[in-house]
């Protein structure tokens, strides 16, 4: 039962929520394993000290990544031994995995794996279970996308063609969106709608609840593309399969597709077994996934233009914030300092909501990564303590993702000396120049050597891809450890948060995090022939400038402090006119920091 949100069709969103209330952990990575005798959960390093705290003595954890910590699917190999069957609903969880498992538990003696047409949470949820979410879907202007959804089919089937495929099927819901330049509001900050597609060479589809779509959205797709049931898919599926032309057999041989239909890599095992299974469906990394990863012109100009705007609106934030702790001495609890933030956001041009929950965290909280402070049950934000913010917008030109460590007293020197590698690990990836064809998990090192030379570390990636209007997290480039972050290359065009961190468990959290964009640099030589890559910058926030151990960066490194520092107060000073309080919090955290100031403190 994954808790995983890479899935991203209606099936697998759905169970979501359900291992939420099937075991009470609420984080957006995660597998819960039930057998007749035992119950685990697995996760990864960010939601260890969530799962910790969410789940009862039921639930065994199990902490992924760890030496000597089975995986999620060796723990299910080993409750299978003795010939016994494991079961799955096939909606949630991909062909391949299913292949894998299999495998694990015949190797364990175990029996089998089979898929289940009904969930039995679902079984024991029933009538409390959450309704199918109904919200309205929408067109995205193209001065906000940049390409007509017609030539982004026409791109697709040309590759569809070129690679003698007999078309794709789509379940991953940003993908259809970012395709047919729609978007919707079904899943909480995420702007897409429960919906499929199949692109042939002839016929598009679009299978959605037509009920949900505005008036615009008919007109806007015209003859080019049918709309089709939402559930239809699955029928229609296997009439896909079906239609498919069959070699004439060899002798001994059973017939075989002249093509096959491609699916994601990531969809669901149940849309590969309504195909036909593995004879007539090739399991690929989408085609959209890479071309929506590769921002247009228009996609980065907004990118630029959303940053500055929630720029403006975390600097008024932050300069509020110190007025009622500090000045006013106000008791602000972490939920209502994210309230005023998300108060501050709306009031943009082309905001339409947040790209995720606000993580405002004080002092031990910070340490928890992904921490989700709730209404009523939260801390009170020590003025004395460190205060994490990571937080972000969903605006019609672009999403955000910025996270901003700081500290309203009298930080510790262990918290000044963290922040300052941390700080530093960001210049050094922010700053990176390398040949065409680097994956993100070559560049992860980059962040993390000033925290490794000190024997720190932490337990999350360093970036992953942002959506232009779409998820915060978008595949399939990012930079970390993880081995898909090797199987693609970054690229230009490729937008990618920038956020290394280091967590003291029961202390504190330090996490800095922008967002960046693949460009071309410019270089004195070009070894190999190679076009080289570097990255731009377009959080537009100051760093705490009470965290910077100045004496801890190189010459290099406070110099992209000052220019950052100055290009952040040029971009958003416009915003505050009229606003002497925000305008004098700004000055103050943009200032540069001197040769002379270093060698007195």
């Amino acid at each position: 039962m994954p808790a995983e949100v890479r899935l991203l069709d209606l099936d697998a969103i759905a169970k979501l929520t359900m291992s939420e209330f099937i075991c009470g952990f609420s984080g957006s990575a995660g597998t819960a394993v039930i057998t007749t005798e035992k119950a685990a959960l697995a996760t990864d390093g960010r939601y260890f000290n969530q799962a910790s705290k969410q789940l009862d003595s039921n639930w065994h954890l199990l902490k992924q990544g760890l030496e000597d910590v089975p995986t999620w699917q060796e723990w299910t190999a080993e409750q299978s031994e003795g010939d016994k069957t494991v079961g799955v609903d096939p909606t949630v969880i991909t062909a391949a995995e299913a292949r894998k498992l299999t495998e694990k538990i015949q190797k364990k003696g175990g029996n089998t794996l089979v898929g289940i047409s009904t969930n039995l949470v679902d079984q024991v949820w029933g009538s409390a279970r959450p309704a199918r979410p109904n919200e309205k879907v929408s067109v995205l202007d193209l001065k906000f996308a940049g390409k007509k959804f017609e030539e982004k089919i026409e791109d697709l089937r040309k590759e569809l063609d070129k690679k003698k495929s007999a078309g794709l099927i789509l379940s991953m819901l940003d993908e259809i969106a970012w395709l047919y330049n729609l978007r919707g509001r079904d899943i909480p900050y995420n702007p897409v709608f429960f919906s499929y597609a199949a692109i042939t060479p002839t016929i598009a589809t679009l299978y959605v609840d037509v009920k949900k779509l505005d008036d615009d959205v008919i007109p806007q797709l015209g003859d080019d593309v049918q709309i089709r049931p939402y559930d239809a898919i699955f029928k229609d599926s296997q009439a896909f399969g079906e239609s498919l032309e069959m070699k004439a057999p060899a002798e001994g041989k059973p017939a075989r597709p002249t093509k096959k239909f491609w699916i994601s890599n990531k969809a669901s095992w149940a849309l590969n077994l309504d195909l036909g299974g593995e004879e007539k469906v090739e399991e690929v990394r989408s085609p959209i996934c890479d071309a929506k990863a590769i921002k247009n012109d228009t996609e980065l100009e907004g990118m630029r233009a959303c940053h500055i705007r929630d720029g403006a609106s975390l600097i008024e934030y932050f300069a509020w914030l110190e007025e009622e702790l500090i000045v006013k001495g106000a008791e602000l609890d972490e939920v209502q300092a994210a309230d005023k933030l998300e108060e501050i956001r709306s009031k943009k041009e082309h905001f339409v909501g947040l790209s995720f929950d606000t993580i405002s965290s004080t002092g031990a909280n910070a340490a928890v990564i992904h921490y989700k402070p709730e209404r009523d049950n939260c801390s009170v934000i020590d003025p004395k303590a460190i205060y994490l913010c990571d937080s972000g917008g969903q605006y019609l030109d672009g999403t955000t993702d910025t996270t901003r460590t700081l500290h309203f007293g009298e930080p510790s020197e262990l918290e000044r000396k963290a922040y300052t590698l941390v700080l530093k690990g960001v210049i050094a990836l922010d700053t990176v120049v390398f040949p065409k064809g680097t994956s993100g998990f070559a560049l992860d090192a980059f962040a993390r050597q000033f925290l490794w030379q000190e024997g720190l570390d932490y337990r999350h990636g360093t970036g992953h891809g942002v959506g232009s209007y779409l998820n915060v997290h978008e595949g399939p480039i990012g930079v970390g450890q993880r081995v898909q972050y090797s199987e693609v290359p970054l690229s230009a065009g490729n937008v990618i948060s920038d956020e290394p961190g280091y967590y003291e468990d029961g202390n504190f959290g330090i996490r800095i995090e922008n967002v960046i964009m693949g460009r071309q640099a410019e270089t004195n030589h070009k070894f190999g022939d190679k076009p080289w890559l570097g990255f731009e910058h377009v959080t537009m926030v100051p760093m705490c400038r009470k965290l910077v151990d100045g004496k801890l960066l190189s010459q290099e490194e406070r110099a992209w402090l000052n220019d950052y520092h100055k290009e952040v107060y040029e971009k958003t000073k416009g915003f505050f006119e009229g606003d002497e309080k925000t305008l004098r919090w700004l000055e103050r955290e943009t200032q540069p920091i001197h040769m002379v100031e270093l060698a007195l403190s």
